[in-house]
């Protein structure tokens, strides 16, 4: 037996060298070197589970070669008369082998087999009652529910691998399970969330020097960032991420962040980078037998093909995915794989084919859109483990109290009684006494609260007479004001564009205009000059009256600067309208401070020139939202003012504008009384592009309204979208 496994050790360093280091290299070595000498069993096992630990995933094959191995000798072992202590070893380093070649199987897409080994190895596990084995084959379980999108299954398992890692302080283990709950947050939108789970699992890593967990850590923060357009972060974090996974031969985990690489760059709109990054990615995964990953891959390239017009080539991509898809039920990928499919054969002319695709997408989309309707389920489970863990708690602590509390009680209760008795004769002498001096009291108290509820009566009713005749003259003064701020409202409307002229200008577009008072700080603005048309969504400094006051000036400036000066570039545009709200508020004898935020655009034909104060714009085709950055300073005062920048950009028929204030987006409401952010608008309106521009309006506002449900609107709303 010892001579075929030497025979095995003799060509693994050939077949792993390449993604070995040096050091690593050596270490292999000595345990080829210890297995050769090894007098018993329990030396070559331990030596081959260190021996795994190097290579981990990186040649699947060898890994799953090496794993069954040390399952078979252990089995071998066990069925022989064992000390407890070598049991104990034997039945450890099987689960340890177990739960390896699950996850093996796991990264192949065969959950179910994987599912298997993980319940084998969990069952060895709980024999010896080994914490650890258990925690980590609950962590391995739960990861298989998450790929599957049961997400209620895996929150129950993440819990209880989390609460055994808690109780024998198990940090790596800890660690793993932030990162796997981090993740969750991740699929529910809650990015801020599992930024901060997957932080807290970041810093445990980085104080163990855990670098599978580091770059895990790191891979996922820049999928969150990714999530929220901010590519340049969301590179960085992926480059360390895959600079680690490197470092440890990592392939799978290689593959994994060169396919997120690749998205990044789709959403930058470099396809030659995107394409380079999946056909690595779609290499590695070949040569590990990943078939998921593999489908990913395929289609992604295809996606990439699509947006090129090369559809013939995007055609034998995708068309690759689906059928891996569909042999391994992988939903979601059969759901990307047939929409992709169903836009090219819509776009090449074969109906009846993108019929049959159309048919499938929807169906799988259904499938994963059930998936997603888990959140409230998903939640549930979080309460109930938390629930559950503390009513544990409750009563082991009740047990651990029940002797002392019943002897202290049997004491209390004895000396309690000889204090009853003491007690008992001495009030008996009070009793009489207190008796006849109370009834004198009592008539001489019912004589004083006569004449106190005398006096009292008398006095309330000057005051009510006091608070009537203050109370009609408030409620004069609050409507002279009301209708004072309504005239206002009439006056702020008439400065607004009406919406026969924005209709005129902008035939194919929606305003959607929410004050949260009668008279806003937001406002639109549209005009129109030498055959440009330009329009802005604007924010002044407060809202209501204030706010409202504000926007007169601002409302000034801009028309100023078109009309007086014959500007058309808005970064001009937005100088000027500067220099002129500070001449206005430096008049003051206060320093004042208040101004604008803006996102102007500037339209012809299919030429777009923007430049924003603070506000950005968002540019919607082919499905991708791009995001155009404002400078960050205001129209006002600011420490060190810069010339603002012109953007210009050729649009494509098809595209959607939008630019708008921060209201929409910074609204607290929804199940958790959170913010809707940035990343759920995005989402929205990536979801509305199929309809017409006056229902995007309704439908934005409708989501507006059910966002904010019982919430205050706690700022004025302001979006303008253009369909070129």
């Amino acid at each position: 037996m010892k001579n075929l496994l030497y025979i095995v050790l003799i060509f693994l360093p050939f077949l792993t060298g390449a993604q070995l280091s040096l050091e690593e290299k050596n270490k292999i070595a000595a345990l080829r070197i210890k297995i050769e000498n090894a007098s018993h069993d329990t030396t070559i096992i331990q030596a081959w589970i260190d021996w795994d630990n190097m290579i981990y995933v990186a040649d699947p094959d060898l890994d799953l070669a090496l794993n069954k191995k040390i399952d078979s000798l252990c089995e071998k072992n066990l069925a022989k008369k064992n000390s407890k202590k070598e049991k104990e070893f034997y039945v450890k380093s099987r689960s340890f082998a177990l739960n390896n070649i699950g996850l093996i199987y796991k990264h192949q897409g065969d959950y179910a087999l994987a599912i298997e080994y993980y319940e084998d190895g969990l069952a060895l596990s709980e024999s010896v009652d080994d914490k650890k084995g258990i925690a980590n084959s609950y962590n391995n379980i739960a990861n298989v529910y998450r790929n599957q999108g049961n997400y209620a299954k895996a929150i129950e398992y993440y819990m209880l691998a989390l609460t055994l890692n808690e109780e024998i302080e198990n940090k790596t283990g800890i660690s793993m399970c932030l990162n796997n709950i981090g993740i969750l947050y991740e699929f529910q939108g809650e990015y801020d969330k599992a930024v901060e789970y997957y932080s807290k699992s970041l810093e445990i890593d980085k104080e163990l020097g855990n670098k599978k967990g580091i770059a895990a850590s790191y891979g996922n923060i820049g999928n969150i960032y990714s999530d929220e357009f901010e590519y340049a972060k969301a590179i960085e974090y992926m480059m360390k991420s895959l600079e680690l996974k490197k470092e440890m031969g990592n392939q799978s985990g290689i593959a994994i962040t060169l396919i997120n690489l690749g998205n990044v760059y789709k959403g930058l709109e470099d396809y030659d980078k995107a394409i380079e990054y999946y056909t690595e990615s779609l290499q590695i995964n070949e040569e590990l037998g990943n078939l998921q990953g593999k489908a990913m891959c395929l289609n992604n390239i295809g996606v990439v093909y699509v947006k090129q017009n090369l559809h013939q080539e995007a055609l034998k991509y995708c068309s690759k995915s689906l059928d891996i898809s569909k042999e391994l039920g992988a939903i979601i990928e059969i759901q990307n794989a047939s929409k992709t499919l169903w836009e090219i054969y819509k776009t090449i002319g074969e109906p009846a084919k993108a019929l049959e695709m159309h048919e499938l997408y929807v169906v799988s989309k259904d499938s994963v859109l059930s998936m997603q309707n888990q959140k409230e389920v998903l939640n549930q489970a979080y309460k109930y483990a938390y629930e559950k863990q503390a009513t544990a708690d409750s009563i082991k602590a009740a047990e651990a109290n029940k002797v002392k509390d019943a002897l202290l009680a049997a004491e209390q209760a004895e000396n309690k009684q000889h204090q009853l008795e003491a007690e008992q004769q001495e009030l008996q002498k009070y009793y009489l006494i207190g008796f006849l001096g109370l009834a004198l009291l009592f008539g001489g108290f019912i004589y004083n609260r006569f004449r106190v509820t005398r006096t009292q009566k008398n006095t309330i009713e000057d005051q009510k007479n006091i608070v009537d005749r203050a109370y009609d003259e408030l409620e004069e003064k609050n409507k002279e004001i009301l209708d004072s701020i309504v005239y206002a409202k009439r006056i702020q409307n008439a400065i607004l564009p009406p919406p026969k002229l924005v209709k005129e200008y902008l035939s194919n577009s929606f305003v959607l205009y929410l004050p949260k008072d009668i008279v806003a700080g937001d406002f639109y603005w549209v005009e129109h000059r030498d055959d440009k048309i330009l329009f802005a969504a604007c924010d002044c400094t407060g809202h209501g009256v204030p706010g409202a006051l504000v926007s007169v000036i601002c409302v000034n400036g801009l028309n100023r600067s078109v009309r007086e000066h014959g500007l058309t570039d808005p970064g001009k545009i937005l100088d000027k309208t500067r220099e002129m709200v500070i001449a206005e508020f430096e008049k003051s004898e206060d320093e004042v401070h208040d101004g604008m935020d803006v996102s102007l655009a500037s339209l012809e034909g299919n030429k777009l020139e923007w430049a924003g104060a603070n506000n950005p714009l968002w540019l919607v085709r082919n499905g991708e939202l791009i995001v155009y950055k404002p400078d960050h300073q205001p129209i006002g005062k600011y420490t060190q003012p810069t010339p603002f920048t012109t953007h210009s950009i050729d649009l494509q028929k098809g595209d959607t504008i939008y630019v708008f204030t921060d209201g929409y987006q910074d609204q607290f409401g929804g199940d958790k009384g959170k913010k809707l952010k940035a990343a759920n608008f995005k989402k929205l309106l990536l979801s509305i592009q199929g309809e017409t521009m006056p229902n995007q309006k309704q439908i934005i506002e409708a989501h507006f309204n059910k966002w904010k449900g019982e919430f205050e609107q706690i700022d004025d709303v302001c979006v303008i979208g253009v369909r070129v």
